[in-house]
Formats: C-alpha cells, sequence, structure tokens
C-alpha cells in the first residue's frame, strides 16, 4: 500500500514542479507582453491633409493637437492644396468658396458671383474671431509643441514652384508618398481630409 501512496505523491510532486514551471513560464511571458505593450502602446494616426481652404485647414490640426494631447504619435502628410496651411504666407489667406458648400446659406447661383468668396471667408473669420476659436497659425504652433510631425510633401512642394524655406519653422520638408504610406501602414488610424 505504500508503494501505491508513494507512486501517488511522486505524480503529485511532479505534477505540481510541472505546474509551477508552466505557471512561472506563463508569468514571463505575460512581464514580456506587458513590457512590449508598454513600449508599443502609443497609439498612432496618420492625416492626409489635400485641401488648402480655410474649413478644411481646421479638421487635420484640431484631430491632430487631440490626439497628441492623449499622446498619441501623429503625422500630417500634407500634399497638393494641403500645402497652403503649412505656407508662411498663403496659411494667412486661406479662402472659403461659397459654390458648392453645402452649409452656405445661399444658392450656388448666387454665391458664384464675384466677391462671394470673399464675403463667405471674411464671414467665416468673424465667426472664428468672436467664437475665440484658435487661428491656423495657432493651431499649427500648437501641433508642433505638442509633438505632431506636419509633413509636407517633396513632389508637391516642386510641383508647386514652393521653397523649403517658405513654411513654418518645424515643418518637415522633403518627405515623399512612399514615407507617408509607411506610416499610414503603421498606424491606428489612418484619414484622409
Amino acid at each position: 500500500m505504500s508503494s501505491n501512496t508513494d507512486s501517488v505523491a511522486d505524480v503529485s510532486d511532479a505534477s505540481v514542479e510541472e505546474l509551477r514551471a508552466q505557471v512561472e513560464a506563463l508569468q514571463r511571458e505575460v512581464a514580456d507582453l506587458r513590457e512590449a505593450t508598454d513600449e508599443d502602446g502609443q497609439k498612432s494616426m496618420t492625416i492626409i491633409a489635400t485641401k488648402g481652404t480655410l474649413d478644411m485647414a481646421y479638421p487635420p490640426l484640431i484631430l491632430a493637437s487631440t490626439a497628441a494631447a492623449f499622446g498619441w504619435d501623429v503625422v500630417v502628410f500634407h500634399t497638393f492644396w494641403g500645402l497652403d496651411i503649412l505656407h508662411e504666407e498663403k496659411s494667412k489667406n486661406l479662402k472659403l468658396s461659397a459654390v458648392g458648400n453645402p452649409n452656405m446659406p445661399m444658392p450656388n447661383a448666387l454665391a458664384a458671383l464675384p466677391g462671394m468668396d470673399a464675403m463667405a471667408t471674411r464671414m467665416m473669420e468673424k465667426k472664428i474671431a468672436d467664437n475665440g476659436t484658435a487661428t491656423i497659425q495657432e493651431l499649427i504652433d500648437t501641433s508642433l509643441d505638442m509633438g505632431v510631425d506636419l509633413q509636407a510633401c517633396q513632389m508637391t512642394i516642386e510641383l508647386m514652384g514652393y521653397d523649403e524655406d517658405d513654411f513654418f519653422d518645424g515643418v518637415t520638408t522633403g518627405v515623399g508618398a512612399a514615407t507617408a504610406l509607411q506610416h499610414m501602414g503603421e498606424a491606428d488610424v489612418q484619414l484622409m481630409i
């Protein structure tokens, strides 16, 4: 009878030791996963900004600065007319189109008259000022201060005949579509505005 008890004890001891080893292995694996998550746990977002009108300059900058405030890694790749947002002089004169804008309180026939875009732009600028909304330059400064990588498409810089010195300090130039695509492929969130 004692031999049965001894063999059961041997099996139990072996099983307990195996279980302990498995638990320790799992604990190490969990610790490794936590460490990897802590290192790679930062969310990331890539925004492609293609439009350079007053109303379309706000969404990428607001989303980028808000995501950065949450600790996200954010890249905003500006291409074609979106470059005007980063251009120091052109960003001061972004316009709002009255034609084809569904939020304009006027029919397209009236919106197409000369001077209507200028009037719509002035109305929007007044609304922005009256509401205390940040300006485009303030949003660019905030985004850069928070670590947002504001990128200017090199091909578009050349196409539009811009000089890299024309952009706000801190804007990343010399970036191509391949770099933007790589970041998009690795990002948690990808947006095209």
